[in-house]
C-alpha cells in the first residue's frame, strides 16, 4: 500500500487513471446546487450532472471524472467519530449511457489493487439483494469474482445498504456495489461484515449502477440510458492509504486540529477527541459555505451555515475556549485549502467577517442561554416544546442544539411541541390570519401527512413487539422519511425491527379508517388514548383512533384511511441516548 500519500497525489493518480482510460475531466461546482429546489446543498459528485444522466448531452462526451466538494447535514449527529465529516471532497467518475457494469467492475478492481497497491485480501465488497421491484445483482457478484474477489468476502444487502439515490426528492437512482476495506481490527460478533459500524470494515468507494429515475410520486421508470456513477471519498480514502485511525489526521485536517489544540490548550486526545473532530469539521464546512456567498439566516443554506458555525462555538466553549476563536481555524483552512479552491482566498475577507459575526452574535448570548437551559431543565425530566422555542427566540438556539443538549442530559423534548410553539407565534404575528395548528409537520404536503400517521402505526406497533413500557419522546417528519424516538434501554434485535415493520405494514394493507374526535383530556385518558406529552395538551384535546389497532392524543392531520400511506420501509435504528431509541422509516 501506499504511505503518506497527499490529496493532492490521489486525486492525481484518480483522475490521470480515468483520463488514459478516455474519460474527461470536470471541475467541481459550487456547493449549492443551480436550478434545483429540491435539496439545499451539492451531496455527491453525480448531483451536478444530473441532466446529463437523465439523457441531455454533455459537451465532453460520455466519460467524465472530477473531485467534487460536497456537504451532509444528515447525520450531522455523527459527526465526532473516526469517519464522519459534514464537508468532504468526492472523486468520482461517469459513464454516462457509455460502458456497464462488465467494464466498470475491473477499472475498479484494477484502480484499487493497482494504482493504490492495496491488498486483495483487504477489501470485501457488497452488491444489491433484490426485493420485489429490481431482482437480486449476480452479474456484479461474479464480475468481481472473476477479478479476484472471493465468494465469501462478497456480500449481498438491501436497499438501505445497497441503492444510491436520488441526490434530491426526485432524479436518477439505482442498486449498487461498495467496496470496503478490512482496517485489521477484530470483529465485534459473528454477525460483523461490510456496512457494520464497529469500525472493522470502511467504505472506500461506491459503483453506481444508475438505471432508474424516481418520480415526484416515487415510482421508479427506467432512465433512457444506463450510467455508471461512482463515489470515493477523498479524506476517507488517504486516511486508509495513510494508515491513521481517522480522517482527521489526514492531510487537510491534521492542520486545522492542531490550530484548535493551540488555541484552546487541550490536547487531541480521549475526552477532547469529539468536541475537536466537530469544531474543525463544522468550521471547515462553514468555510467553503461561505466562500460559495451564503450567509448565516434563519431559513435554508443560511439555516444549515447558521447552525454549523454555532454548534462549534458551543464545543468551543465546552473546551474551555473564551476568545472569539474561529477566524483563526476559518484561517487555517483558507491557508491549507485555497490552492485547490481559489474561491477561498478570493473571498478571504468576507468569510471572516461573517464567521467572526455570527460568532461574537451567538457568544453573546451562549453562557445566558446555557443558564436558563439549566434553569428550565432543573429536576425535570423533559424540556418542553414552548421552553425549546423560549431558548430559540430568545437566545438564539436552533432547535437541535436544545436537543442535543436535552440529550446530553437524558431530557425528552418534543418537536412537534416546539413547531406547535413556533406555529403559534408565527400566527399571532399574522394579523387577521387563521390560526392554524401544524401538528408538527413543516407542511401539510400529502408526504407528510402520510409520514404523520405512520408514525401511530409505528408507536403502537413497538409496544406491541416490545412491552407497554415503551412510549414516544420526540419524532421528526420531513416529505423524505420519518424520525421515531422511543423509551427503550437496547437496540432492537433485527428480528423485533421485522416484526415492527410487517406490523405497520399489515395494518397499511387493511385501510383502516383513521376517526378524529375532540374530547376532553381526562376523558381521552380514559378512553385509552395514549398521552405522554402532558404539558403540551389542553383540557380539549383531538384524538385519532385507527380503528381498534391505536389511539393517541394529538393534533393531526391525518390521513383518512391507512391504505393511503404506502409500504413502510424502517432503514435504520440507533441510540438516541440512555434508555432511549431512534427509528427511521421511509415510505415506498
Amino acid at each position: 500500500m501506499n504511505k503518506n500519500m497527499t490529496d493532492k497525489e490521489l486525486k492525481d493518480k484518480f483522475i490521470g487513471f480515468f483520463v488514459n482510460k478516455g474519460h474527461k475531466e470536470i471541475p467541481s461546482s459550487s456547493l449549492v446546487p443551480e436550478n434545483d429546489p429540491s435539496t439545499l446543498f451539492i451531496s455527491a459528485g453525480m448531483h451536478p450532472l444530473v441532466p446529463y444522466l437523465l439523457g441531455e448531452t454533455h459537451p465532453l462526451g460520455k466519460r467524465l471524472c472530477s473531485l467534487q466538494k460536497c456537504l451532509r447535514t444528515g447525520d450531522i449527529e455523527s459527526v465526532g467519530n473516526a469517519f464522519h465529516l459534514t464537508f468532504f471532497r468526492m472523486l468520482g467518475n461517469w459513464s454516462l449511457g457509455d460502458y456497464w457494469k462488465e467494464e466498470m467492475i475491473p477499472l475498479s478492481f484494477e484502480f484499487l489493487t493497482k494504482e493504490l497497491n492495496i491488498p486483495v485480501e483487504k477489501l470485501s465488497v457488497t452488491c444489491f439483494a433484490g426485493d420485489k421491484d429490481v431482482p437480486k445483482d449476480e452479474e456484479t457478484a461474479e464480475l468481481w469474482k472473476k477479478c479476484g474477489i472471493p465468494e465469501e468476502r462478497i456480500y449481498f444487502l438491501g436497499k438501505k445498504d445497497n441503492w444510491w439515490g436520488p441526490a434530491g426528492k426526485t432524479g436518477p437512482c439505482g442498486p449498487d456495489s461498495e467496496m470496503f476495506f478490512d482496517t485489521g481490527k477484530e470483529k465485534c460478533g459473528n454477525d460483523c461484515k461490510p456496512g457494520c459500524s464497529c469500525g472493522k470494515f470502511v467504505e472506500i468507494w461506491n459503483d453506481v449502477f444508475m438505471q432508474f429515475n424516481k418520480t415526484s410520486e416515487g415510482k421508479f421508470e427506467l432512465l433512457k440510458q444506463r450510467n455508471i456513477d461512482t463515489g470515493m471519498g477523498m479524506e476517507r480514502t488517504t486516511a486508509i492509504l495513510n494508515k491513521v485511525n481517522d480522517v482527521y489526521q489526514t492531510e487537510s485536517l491534521w492542520p486545522i486540529v492542531q490550530k484548535i489544540e493551540d488555541i484552546s490548550g487541550k490536547k487531541y486526545e480521549e475526552e477532547n477527541l469529539r468536541a475537536i473532530r466537530i469544531i474543525a469539521d463544522h468550521l471547515r464546512a462553514a468555510t467553503f459555505v461561505l466562500a460559495d456567498r451564503i450567509l448565516p439566516s434563519n431559513t435554508e443554506q443560511g439555516y444549515v451555515l447558521r447552525r454549523l458555525i454555532r454548534r462549534a462555538v458551543r464545543y468551543g466553549k465546552m473546551l474551555g475556549i473564551e476568545k472569539v476563536f474561529t477566524i483563526e481555524v476559518a484561517g487555517k483552512v483558507v491557508e491549507i485549502l485555497n490552492g485547490e479552491y481559489p474561491e477561498l482566498l478570493k473571498n478571504k475577507e468576507k468569510i471572516f467577517e461573517e464567521i467572526e459575526k455570527e460568532e461574537k452574535r451567538f457568544a453573546g448570548t451562549l453562557s445566558k442561554g446555557v443558564k436558563e437551559f439549566e434553569k428550565l431543565t432543573e429536576g425535570k425530566n423533559e424540556i418542553t416544546g414552548k421552553e425549546a422555542f423560549f431558548l430559540y427566540e430568545t437566545y438564539g438556539f436552533p432547535f437541535e442544539l436544545t436537543f442535543e443538549m436535552a440529550s446530553e442530559k437524558n431530557l425528552s423534548l418534543d418537536e412537534d411541541d416546539f413547531k406547535k410553539a413556533q406555529d403559534e407565534h408565527q400566527q399571532k404575528s399574522r394579523i387577521g390570519a387563521e390560526k392554524k395548528f401544524a401538528g408538527g409537520l413543516a407542511d401539510h404536503g400529502e408526504t407528510a401527512v402520510k409520514y404523520h400517521t405512520a408514525t401511530h402505526l409505528l408507536h403502537k406497533a413497538l409496544r406491541n413487539v416490545l412491552g407497554e413500557n415503551v412510549h414516544q419522546i420526540g419524532s421528526n417528519i420531513t416529505d423524505e422519511r420519518l424520525r421515531f424516538d422511543f423509551t427503550y434501554p437496547e437496540k432492537l434485535t433485527e428480528k423485533q425491527t421485522e416484526e415492527v415493520e410487517k406490523i405497520v405494514n399489515d395494518k397499511i394493507s387493511e385501510n383502516i379508517p383513521v376517526m378524529l374526535e375532540v374530547m376532553d383530556l381526562s376523558k381521552a385518558k380514559e378512553s385509552g388514548a395514549l398521552a405522554f406529552f402532558e404539558n403540551k395538551y389542553q383540557e380539549k384535546v383531538k384524538v385519532y383512533s385507527i380503528g381498534g389497532f391505536s389511539k393517541e392524543v394529538c393534533g393531526g392531520p391525518h390521513v383518512n384511511s391507512t391504505g393511503e400511506i404506502g409500504k413502510i420501509k424502517i432503514y435504520k435504528e440507533e441510540s438516541c441516548g440512555a434508555g432511549r431509541r431512534r427509528i427511521y422509516a421511509k415510505i415506498s
